[in-house]
């Protein structure tokens, strides 16, 4: 994520108009019978601690919620551009009060779930209690915490009463932690294990899956959707890789006509330069960002002075550089460039890398070095070059002699996220993709009791003003000045050392239209977007 100089386009102008269409038209994709096939070099998985990966109660990574976006419906939804929501499984949804504390929806007539059940206002209610009842460690339950309680006036009345102003809510509405689910199927108080899926979405879907992890997800046009959305497609397969070279490889073959994350700088260097006229490759602005979670309860970075020189040497430039081939920018707040109230906190503080003054901070607070510590990675969830990125950290910091640091991948992503939460890591690497493209999605879920990653860190100024302050402001600009604040409390502070912000590349087959709303603005996929033309 950037920082610094680079200013990337606003989000809130939409997404860039199509820069690589496909050639000729479509009459609704598949037209030739076949499914348009994406690629996700990346893995689902159901283990002991995590059993239910398409469970909205559970799911939180960017992977899943692309699976459940297209099976599941929410109240509200993003449209193909810009970070206005709109009506979805609603027919119109909004505050009824001036103090932002009472959200009333009416669902369209006539919402079906895929096995023929219908969907009232009293499934939507169900479907938020057991959210909340279940209270899933590592899932999204947190972006419901604003609830008090919800009532259902009638069968298509449903009425959010919550705790505090929240101008937020209506985006969070439209992210799969606000998934409506079958109240006839889904266990009020577990999990619902297992790979299927009950939903109102536009495609119902069919699963393979190995062993534990799933292969190959096949979605196909639901006849009983009403919503929103125009589905252009009749069917899309979701195909699971190993690695991104594995996908790059199957796109290049035509085996694969589209995939919108996870190539490797070297993959994006090469479709960039590829003679091949049948391929395009799209770079969006991107919201991805990448940091290291500090476990400030751990003896080795408990004190402040500690993470403060780390913020002091860690060299950003030099990771877009050689690692990431400059495929993303210096990242200086956990607020991305292009969001309202986003700041430079870290550069302005830390400036750039200076060894002399890392030394000066742990001298001031009198400790020993060099400060010994693990860094640990999760070595599959954010692609190859992640050892790569960590093996440089390594050497950044030991070769200020200020720090002897060793590097640890972890190879199961759900054991990764079940020990970092757990306290297991004193210090780790993460990736955030948006819920909400609002500044307040990369600073209220990383504070306070119930946070994404079940930190200990707390401030109160953040928790106790500054958040629920620029949640009362319905005109997200003027909510500016309290972001501001907060990202410079958490440059003090560094329970989290911002890294990189990554650009967003859509890579496909030159005859798959649709290609230039393939994400939306929080870089979610919208495979309902995608066609298939004529090729060139």
């Amino acid at each position: 994520m950037n920082r610094k100089t680079l200013v990337l386009p606003a989000l809130a102008a939409g997404l860039l108009a199509p820069a690589l269409a496909a050639c000729g038209n479509t009459d609704g994709a598949g037209s030739d019978g076949s499914p348009i096939v994406v690629g996700v070099a990346s893995q689902i998985e159901a283990t002991k601690a995590a059993p239910a990966p398409l469970d909205p109660a559970q799911a939180y990574d960017v992977d899943a919620w692309n699976v459940l976006r297209s099976t599941f419906q929410t109240l509200m939804r993003l449209p193909r551009t810009g970070t206005a929501v709109v009506p979805e499984a609603a027919e119109s949804c909004g505050f009824r009060d001036t103090q932002n504390e009472q959200y009333r929806c009416t669902l369209r007539s006539g919402l079906k779930f895929s096995n023929g059940h219908d969907l009232t206002a009293q499934d939507v209610k169900f479907s938020f209690d057991r959210m909340r009842a279940i209270n899933y460690t590592n899932g999204p339950v947190s972006l419901l915490d604003d609830i008090d309680r919800v009532e259902t006036p009638s069968d298509r009345e449903v009425v959010f009463h919550l705790t505090k102003p929240d101008a937020t809510f209506p985006q969070k509405l439209a992210t799969p932690a606000a998934a409506i689910v079958d109240s006839q199927v889904y266990p009020r108080n577990s999990l619902y294990k297992g790979w299927e899926t009950v939903g109102s979405g536009p495609y119902t879907v069919k699963t393979e899956h190995s062993g534990d992890r799933l292969t190959k997800a096949v979605f196909t046009k639901n006849p009983e959707y009403k919503g929103g959305l125009t589905v252009k497609n009749d069917q899309v397969e979701m195909r699971f890789f190993d690695d991104s070279a594995g996908m790059a490889a199957a796109l290049r073959k035509g085996d694969v006509d589209l995939l919108s994350r996870g190539l490797t700088p070297d993959e994006v260097k090469g479709l960039q330069n590829s003679s091949d006229k049948h391929l395009t490759l799209q770079e969006m602005p991107g919201q991805e960002i990448r940091y290291i979670a500090f476990n400030i309860k751990d003896p080795a970075v408990s004190n402040k002075a500690v993470r403060q020189a780390i913020a002091q040497v860690v060299n950003r430039s030099q990771l877009v550089r050689d690692v990431y081939s400059y495929t993303g920018d210096p990242l200086y707040s956990l607020v991305p460039t292009g969001l309202t109230g986003h700041i430079n906190s870290f550069y302005t503080k830390y400036g750039n890398p200076d060894v002399a003054a890392a030394r000066q901070t742990l001298q001031q607070a009198n400790i020993t070095t060099p400060v010994k510590f693990t860094l640990t990675y999760s070595k599959n969830h954010y692609g190859p070059n992640t050892a790569k990125e960590f093996a440089a950290l390594q050497q950044q910091l030991n070769s200020t002699k200020l720090f002897d640091v060793s590097i640890k991948g972890v190879d199961r992503w759900q054991q990764f996220r079940t020990d970092g939460s757990s306290g297991k890591y004193a210090a780790y690497g993460m990736g955030w993709f948006a819920d909400i493209p609002d500044a307040d999605n990369y600073i209220a879920p990383f504070v306070g009791k119930g946070n994404f990653l079940n930190s200990p860190y707390r401030n109160d100024k953040i928790e106790s003003q500054l958040i629920p302050t620029t949640r009362q402001q319905t005109d997200r600009n003027a909510a500016g000045a309290g972001f501001k604040q907060a990202q410079d409390i958490l440059a003090e502070d560094v329970p989290y050392l911002p890294l990189w912000q990554g650009k967003q590349y859509v890579a496909a087959r030159d005859n798959i239209t649709g290609v230039e709303w393939a994400v939306n603005s929080a870089s979610a996929l919208q495979i309902w977007e995608l066609g298939r033309g004529v090729s060139s």
